[in-house]
Formats: C-alpha cells, sequence, structure tokens
C-alpha cells in the first residue's frame, strides 16, 4: 500500500521573496517525495531578484516561479500551510495543520541580509521535511 504525497503550501503577502524560495528549497530537497505549492494574500509583479542571486548561489533556481495569489483549493489540498508575515491576511481553514515561520521579509534588504534570511528558511524546510518523516535529498 502506498502513502499519498504530503502538500505544502508556503503563503505570504507578495509571493516573491520568503515563499519563492521556501519552495524552491522544499522542491530541492523533497525531490518526488513530497509536492509544494507556494501563494500570497497580494501577489507582486515579480520575484525579488536579490532572493533569486541568492538563491542561485546555493545552486537552486527560482527565477523562472511567477508570484500568484493562493486559492482555496490549493489551501484546502494542503496537508501544512507555511505561513510567513501574511499577519491578518493568513489564510485559515479549519483542520489543516499550521506554522507560522516568523523570517525577515527580504524585500529592500541587501543580499546579505537575504542570504541569513534564506539560510533561515533552509533550516526551516529541513526540519519541515523531517517532522514529515522525509529524507532530504542532497
Amino acid at each position: 500500500m502506498t502513502t499519498p504525497k504530503p502538500t505544502v503550501m508556503f503563503a505570504c503577502v507578495h509571493n516573491a521573496g520568503r515563499s519563492q524560495m521556501a519552495l524552491g528549497f522544499f522542491r530541492h530537497y523533497a525531490g518526488d517525495a513530497a509536492e509544494a505549492r507556494s501563494g500570497g494574500s497580494d501577489p507582486g509583479p515579480g520575484l525579488n531578484p536579490v532572493a533569486v542571486a541568492a538563491m542561485a548561489e546555493r545552486g537552486i533556481d527560482i527565477a523562472g516561479e511567477t508570484p500568484q495569489q493562493w486559492t482555496p483549493v490549493a489551501l484546502q489540498g494542503s496537508d501544512v500551510i507555511v505561513t510567513m508575515g501574511c499577519g491578518d491576511e493568513c489564510p485559515f481553514y479549519p483542520g489543516k495543520r499550521y506554522l507560522d515561520w516568523e523570517v525577515g521579509d527580504p524585500a529592500g534588504q541587501s543580499v546579505e541580509r537575504v542570504r541569513e534570511i534564506r539560510d533561515e528558511i533552509e533550516q526551516r524546510v529541513l526540519g519541515l521535511l523531517a517532522e514529515l518523516g522525509l529524507e532530504p535529498r542532497r
């Protein structure tokens, strides 16, 4: 008997930095053992270029991603919803597992600060994978 793949939604406001970095790390480390998506309450016009560059330094290309609105279908179809800085805009659906990651917003930050945010997100993603019982790909 097979176990369904866990599905994770990374949600923030603009879906241009934090949630996209988390999505990139999750996909990189989980491979096809899990599914992930991201979205925002008020999607920005494009990804934060400093976040894209910081992820590229780690060999993860998120440049092809596009900020998008989260949808009720995507949220309800997720086993875990990770919120990052969306406050009162954060979605809530009863019965879902929620994690609220208090991670700095990379918008307008120096590359050095974005690297710190990136590294914190990476550690949180690795912790989430462990909680889900998934071995990270290296």
